[in-house]
């Protein structure tokens, strides 16, 4: 549905520079997504972190002609032929435009909000209710005040349903999105923990969350929840209220019984005087949950009961991710084999163009045909085709008989196959050689084979690394800093176990400004996987600075030693101006120039011009600690001092940092021109010693099961002594994969199928044992060592030691599996 520039410029309240015509189908606010330029309309956003207005030059360049501003740009003349509509504020303008794009459907929208399940009940309704009618929705959990407006701008003529999720962090953001969503149908999923630290209590979040539900004709939640059900009381809607219960009998939706069983669960309900029944492929709670609120949107919407039921009978798990793995040959896999539409497709293949950048890997593409899309095959492989070349593919495998039917769309390597049996019987597969792989198909094609035969099988035990909770802890650090602070990440001990690169690719996504490593190897070879932002040596050796040199990897400096010997290497390279970090010894005594020091360093400095100071800095020994505080308040002020004496020796601008994780939080005066973030960006806050956002995840399988009587011995040594008749499971983990040996003989313990399992006898190198007794849990089911819900700061006080050691601790053997949400 194209709008032109005028009636766009209209909608936004907009004064336009420019007469050039244009035509909109693109809506952009990440210069790095950038597809279609000609048709695209850039919304340069205003961040605390950053200003879209710096990618105008670029994306002009690159054949966008198209802005919304809130600033013109000083020199209009540079810009011949583009349009700039300008606005106060262009994010408020993006849901104005959004807002009226939804005004002309008069369609059933499905708006769902709530703490967790909001992307499972969305997909699990997509799946029931796709088969009927074309369905817009939101694209992998565009839940944000940015992602919501992008995702109702996706609607078009073939849309009969939408159904989007609403995700807030704040009061007074779901005022917002209501009028972009305008829902009909509401759901509340549920109300948790996630974001509470912006509310006064849950009860104001319930009734935050309750905004979105005004006009809506229906609202769905669960009635045995008190608390929403009081929020839902006191918000006084004059909609239809479907509050299905599992202990009142008087609401409309009834759940009589609820059964589960190995390989499902079976639930009887009553609905308006009728009786029936379903069945899910699922056992745990959670998942029960959302399938009743799919339940009461499906009644609601007339679907037949037997219907419903034999849909959910064949509910698919939702990959709410993106999971980049190691394949075989070289190759790397990014792993989308649940589900194929164009918008995800679209992310998908942007993710995978950002995650590539100057490696040099041929990129492959396995797509499926994209079905229910309520277009003609003709003109939505038109789109696709456009959508696959403009994203730089080399090589597309299609699957399907449509795709098949359009293969002369596609100008570039091609190979195309009626069934998934096919391709795999062809051998083409086994072809593939140092490249990167998205894997991208409907559900009824079962890529999973696919996935399955090219992924690299190396170990049982594997660590998940979140990259969206990585972000989160991010950005929960940065909301804490003044906009001009810069910022260090640490993505040393290969980024504190979860693995250098994807997070160094993650952190330089989200344009960090400094990275920062343990040596220079760490450092080359960031830069040879394609890595570009400006990394930091903490520990630079004198062997190394060749490695620095030729790589532009800026070492710290902490003694006249090791810079006399940095000068030589340089003037011997003929190197010049080489950027530097000085440190400063505020107390901690392991490494650093003293105050007194400081003239003597400025006069050497200033007598070569090999390197250049680039930044001062000092470490700050107990800043996560309130007994510590005196002392870290005279480092603070010590550093002042000896960095102002230092700064006051050049006429150029030298960063100062002292602020770790903790600082970051505690000391916000001392920001100065950048901090460091350490563990804070691996989840752990070192001051609570909680958990914020957990990225990682190490997570294993049952090998075996045995009865083992009591009174007999489990493991090495005979350690493990049984006092009762047990069930006891070996798992592929032991001490060579990182799991410490002192967590053994019933000193710890890990989830199998969510309950505790203590660990018996001595851990081993490559295996250990667990007691499942009363688990219910089979040969092949997932032990959970750490994540969610048993975070590393547990194990670390079982074992009376810090989170890092905890997570660096992880082999390298260990497969990592890297996804996004």
């Amino acid at each position: 549905m194209s709008s032109t520039i005028e009636e766009i410029g209209s909608i936004i309240g907009a004064q336009r520079s420019g007469n050039t015509p244009a035509a909109i189908d693109w809506i952009l606010t990440d210069s790095r997504s950038l597809c279609f330029p000609e048709e695209t309309l850039f919304f340069a956003l205003k961040t605390k972190r950053n200003d879209g207005h710096k990618y105008i030059p670029d994306l002009y360049t690159r054949g966008v002609r198209n802005f919304v501003v809130s600033d013109l740009p000083e020199n209009l003349a540079d810009y011949p032929d583009a349009n700039f509509l300008q606005v106060a504020q262009p994010l408020k303008a993006l849901q104005r435009l959004a807002a009226k794009h939804r005004e002309q459907f008069q369609v059933p929208v499905i708006g769902i909000t709530g703490s967790n399940g909001k992307t499972v009940v969305k997909e699990w309704l997509y799946q029931l209710l796709g088969p009927d009618r074309v369905v817009t929705r939101s694209p992998r959990s565009y839940n944000s005040q940015i992602g919501v407006p992008l995702s109702v701008w996706m609607m078009n003529e073939q849309t009969e349903l939408g159904i989007f999720e609403a995700g807030i962090s704040e009061m007074g953001e779901m005022e917002a999105l209501k009028p972009i969503i305008q829902p009909t149908i509401g759901i509340l999923t549920n109300i948790g923990g996630a974001h509470q630290e912006n509310f006064a209590s849950t009860q104001d979040k319930c009734m935050e969350k309750l905004q979105l539900f005004k006009d809506c004709d229906v609202i769905i939640y669960n009635g045995d929840n008190e608390q929403i059900s009081s929020c839902v009381s006191k918000s006084l809607f004059t909609a239809r209220e479907i509050a299905w219960s599992m202990k009142d009998t008087e609401r409309p939706l009834f759940i009589e019984h609820i059964q589960k069983d190995e390989t499902g669960t079976t639930i009887k309900y009553r609905y308006l005087g009728f009786f029936k029944e379903y069945r899910i492929p699922f056992i745990d709670d959670a998942s029960i949950e959302n399938s009743l609120h799919c339940l009461a949107v499906a009644l609601y919407l007339m679907v037949p009961p037997e219907t419903i039921a034999e849909r959910m009978l064949h509910l698919e798990p939702v990959a709410m991710r993106l999971e980049v793995k190691e394949g075989k040959n070289g190759c790397v896999l990014i792993n989308d084999s649940y589900n194929s539409d164009f918008a995800s497709l679209d992310i998908a293949l942007d993710f995978m163009a950002r995650r590539t950048e100057d490696k040099g890997r041929k990129r492959t593409l396995i797509l499926s045909d994209i079905l229910e899309s309520g277009q003609t095959g003709s003109l939505l492989y038109r789109q696709v085709a456009d959508l696959v070349h403009s994203r730089g593919v080399d090589k597309i495998i299609g699957v399907g008989p449509e795709i098949s039917a359009a293969s002369s769309r596609f100008e570039l390597e091609k190979h195309f196959f009626r069934t998934t049996t096919e391709l795999i019987d062809s051998g083409i597969l086994n072809g593939l050689r140092n490249e990167v792989v998205l894997i991208k198909g409907a559900r009824a094609f079962h890529f999973d084979a696919i996935t399955d035969l090219l992924e690299l099988k190396v170990h049982e035990t594997i660590l998940e690394i979140n990259l969206n909770a990585l972000v989160d802890n991010l950005n929960y650090y940065r909301n804490r800093l003044k906009p001009e602070t810069k910022m260090v990440c640490m993505v040393k001990a290969s980024a504190y176990g979860a693995g250098s690169f994807e997070i160094a690719k993650t952190l330089e996504d989200q344009r960090v400004d400094y990275l920062a490593v343990a040596v220079a190897d760490e450092g080359a070879d960031l830069r040879k996987a394609g890595i570009n932002s400006s990394i930091i040596i903490m520990n630079p050796e004198v062997t190394a600075f060749r490695t620095m040199f030729d790589y532009k990897l800026e070492p710290e400096v902490y003694s006249f030693h090791l810079l006399d010997e940095l000068i030589k290497a340089a003037e011997h390279e003929g190197v010049s101006n080489f950027p530097i970090h000085i440190k400063i010894d505020t107390g901690m005594h392991r490494l650093g120039f003293l105050s007194e020091e400081i003239p003597h360093l400025i006069d050497r400095l200033h007598r070569q011009s090999a390197v250049i100071p680039r930044s001062v800095f000092s470490h700050l020994v107990g800043s996560d600690a309130e007994r510590f505080d005196s002392f870290t308040r005279k480092q603070i002020e010590t550093f002042e001092q000896a960095s102002t004496a230092l700064q006051e020796g050049f006429k150029h601008k030298i960063l100062r940092h002292i602020c770790n994780t903790a600082g970051i939080e505690r000391y916000p005066g001392a920001q100065f021109d950048m901090v460091r973030l350490g563990i804070g960006l691996y989840g752990i806050d070192p001051f609570t010693n909680k958990v914020l956002h957990n990225i990682s995840t190490l997570k294993t399988t049952i090998l075996q099961i045995h009865d083992v009587p009591a009174d007999e011995t489990v493991g090495y040594s005979r350690k493990g002594t049984l006092q009762r008749d047990s069930r006891i499971a070996a798992i592929p983990i032991g001490y060579a994969d990182g799991l410490n040996r002192h967590l053994g003989n019933g000193h710890g313990y890990c989830l199998v199928n969510g309950q505790k399992a203590p660990y018996v006898g001595n851990i081993c190198m490559d295996v250990c044992m667990i007691d499942v007794t009363g688990i219910d849990c089979k040969e092949g089911d997932k032990v959970i060592i750490f994540g969610d819900a048993l975070p590393v700061t547990t194990l670390a006080e079982w074992l009376d030691t810090i989170p890092y050691e905890i997570l660096t601790s992880v082999s390298n053997r260990v497969k990592r599996v890297y996804y996004q949400d």
